[in-house]
C-alpha cells in the first residue's frame, strides 16, 4: 500500500499498463505490419546488423526521458527484430543501454535539471558549468553507450547474450523455451483485423504523438520550464494521448468500431497486469532498502576508506552498490551528492571528477538493477523475460563498470 502513496510510483505503474493498450491497438489496426512492410519495400533494414544499428540510433535520439526512450525503441523495433530473428534480450539491452546512460549525459532534460538542482543545494556558485564539466568524465555512461553501439554494429556478443543470439539465429526462437515475457504473447502477437489495409502511419503517428507530447508535458508540469517538469506525469500524459489519437484515427478510418477499440484497450491493459505486479514489488523492495538506511550505511562505510587519489573510484563503487540495491539513480544522487561534494572540496580533489563518479555509479544501478523501473520498462517494451534481460545485460554492464573504475582510478591520480 505504501508504494501507491508515492504519486510517481503510481503513475509509472499506470502508464506501464497503458502501454499494453497502445501496443494492442497499433497491432490490431495493421499499423505494425504496415510499418514492417514499409521498411521492407524501402529496403531500409535488410540485415540483422542494420536492424540493431537503427535500434541503437533511435534509442540514443530519444533522450528527453529514459522511459519514453525505452518505449519508443521497443515498440518500433520489436516486430523488426522478430522478423530478423534477433533475440528479445538484445532489444531489451538496446532499450536500456540507450536510455539512462544517454539522458544523464545531457543537461537539457529532467535528468540535467535534477542534478543541477542537487548541486545548487551544495552551494556551488555555477552548478550548470560544473555539471557540463562532468560530461566527458562520466565514464560509465560513455562506455555503456560506446559498448552498446559496438555491439549493435559489429554483432560481437559475449557472455549470456551470445547464447541468446545463437539460440535465436539457429533455432529461430527470439525468446527461450519456458521464458515468461513481461508482456504476454497474446498482446505481442495480436493480429491485424482481416480485410483492412496495413498502413505504417497507423503506428508512426501514435508513436510520434507520444514522443512529441513528452517535452510539451514537461513544459506544462514544469510551469514553463522543461527541465523542471515531472517525468512520470509527462510520460503518463504522453501515452494516454497516444492512445486517444490512435483510437480516433482507427475509428475514423473504419478499421474498428468503438466496441472493438475498447476491447483492444482492455485486452492490452490486462496483458500488462503481471508487469504492474512486478513493478509494485520492485518499488516496495526499493522503499524497504531506503527505510533501512541501506544507502547512508554503505556510504558511511566507504567514507572510512577514502584517500585523495582514490576518492573518485571509491565514490563510484559506493554509488554502484547503493543504486543497484535500491533500483534508483535519482535516489542515489540525493544520497551521495551531500557526501561527495563537501568531501571533494575539503580534500582538494577535482570536483567534476568526483561528481561524475556519483553520476556514473548511480546510472549503473538504474541501467541494470532488476528492481529499476527503466530495466523493467525495457523488458516490457521488448516483450522479454525480465530475468533473462537482467542476466544477459549484466556482463555488458560489468564490462563498462570495470572500464569506468580503471579510468576513475587513473584520472584520480592525473587530476589530483
Amino acid at each position: 500500500i505504501n508504494v501507491f502513496k508515492d504519486e510517481g510510483n503510481t503513475r509509472v505503474i499506470i502508464f506501464s499498463a497503458l502501454v499494453g493498450a497502445l501496443i494492442t491497438l497499433t497491432q490490431a489496426s495493421g499499423g505494425v505490419q504496415g510499418f514492417v512492410d514499409f521498411i521492407q519495400k524501402r529496403k531500409l533494414v535488410t540485415t540483422r546488423r542494420r536492424a540493431s544499428g537503427f535500434a541503437f540510433i533511435v534509442g540514443c535520439s530519444v533522450f528527453i526521458e529514459s522511459s519514453i526512450s525505452c518505449l519508443v525503441t521497443g515498440t518500433i523495433f520489436h516486430p523488426i527484430f522478430e522478423k530478423f530473428k534477433i533475440s528479445r534480450e538484445k532489444l531489451a539491452y538496446f532499450c536500456d543501454a540507450t536510455a539512462s546512460p544517454v539522458c544523464v549525459l545531457l543537461p537539457l532534460n529532467a535528468w540535467g535539471a535534477y542534478i543541477i538542482s542537487l548541486l545548487d543545494k551544495e552551494g556551488l556558485p555555477n552548478s550548470f558549468s560544473v555539471f557540463f564539466q562532468t560530461i566527458p568524465l562520466n565514464f560509465y555512461a560513455i562506455l555503456t553507450v560506446i559498448l552498446s553501439g559496438f555491439i549493435a554494429f559489429s554483432f560481437k556478443d559475449f557472455g549470456t547474450m551470445k547464447k541468446a543470439e545463437i539460440r535465436s539465429l539457429e533455432l529461430g526462437k527470439t525468446i527461450r523455451d519456458g521464458a515468461v515475457p513481461v508482456v504476454s504473447e497474446e498482446i505481442t502477437n495480436t493480429k491485424a483485423k482481416k480485410g483492412i489495409p496495413h498502413r505504417a502511419l497507423n503506428m508512426v503517428i501514435p508513436i510520434l504523438t507520444m514522443a512529441v507530447m513528452m517535452p510539451i508535458s514537461l513544459v506544462i508540469t514544469g510551469n514553463g520550464d522543461l527541465t523542471a517538469g515531472s517525468g512520470s506525469t509527462s510520460v503518463l500524459w504522453s501515452v494516454s494521448l497516444a492512445i486517444v489519437v490512435a483510437s480516433i484515427m482507427y475509428m475514423w478510418q473504419r478499421l474498428m468500431d468503438l466496441n472493438e477499440t475498447v476491447n483492444h484497450i482492455l485486452k492490452g491493459i490486462g496483458g500488462l497486469i503481471p508487469l504492474a505486479i512486478l513493478m509494485t514489488f520492485a518499488f516496495a523492495i526499493g522503499d524497504t532498502c531506503r527505510a533501512l538506511g541501506t544507502g547512508p550505511y554503505v556510504a558511511s562505510v566507504a567514507n572510512s576508506l577514502l584517500s585523495e587519489q582514490f576518492l573518485a573510484p571509491v565514490i563510484f563503487v559506493t554509488s554502484m552498490l547503493i543504486s543497484f540495491s535500491t533500483g534508483t539513480s535519482w535516489g542515489t544522487f540525493a544520497i551521495m551528492m551531500p557526501i561527495a561534494v563537501p568531501t571533494a572540496l575539503l580534500m582538494g580533489v577535482n570536483l567534476p571528477l568526483t561528481i561524475a563518479a556519483v553520476l556514473s555509479g548511480s546510472v549503473f544501478g538504474d541501467h541494470c538493477s532488476p528492481i529499476s523501473d527503466t530495466t523493467i520498462v525495457s523488458s516490457m517494451a521488448s516483450a522479454s523475460d525480465h530475468v533473462d534481460h537482467v542476466w544477459t545485460q549484466i556482463p555488458y554492464a560489468l564490462t563498462a563498470a570495470v572500464g569506468a573504475l580503471i579510468l576513475f582510478t587513473i584520472f584520480g591520480f592525473i587530476l589530483y
